[in-house]
């Protein structure tokens, strides 16, 4: 009797073990996304010889004037480039993930 008894719950739990199992199976997972740094693969701009670092120490105030106001173009165009290379930095991940949508 007693083995009887010790039967019936072995196949008891048993079968509370399957059904807990098959439980699991019947859930739905739904996929997680997760964002992944990636490096940046965008190169440096190479930094521009300056007008300015031409001029010799005798050089008149006139073309040091004048030296000055085509750095400054020059160093703007410089920092356009270099805004492009870190937007492009920035914005690939995000276009990549909105791409996987």
């Amino acid at each position: 009797m007693r083995a009887t008894i010790r039967n019936l719950r072995t196949v008891q739990c048993g079968l509370i073990v399957a059904a807990t199992m098959l439980t699991g199976c019947a859930t739905k997972h739904e996929p997680v996304r997760v964002a992944v740094p990636i490096p940046c693969r965008v190169a440096i701009p190479a930094r521009p010889i300056m007008p300015t670092e031409g001029l010799t120490p005798d050089a008149s105030l006139d073309a040091f004037v004048q030296a000055a106001a085509a750095e400054i173009e020059r160093r703007e165009g410089y920092e356009v480039e270099l805004r492009a290379a870190l937007g492009a930095c920035q914005d690939a991940p995000t276009e990549a993930m909105q791409a996987q949508k």
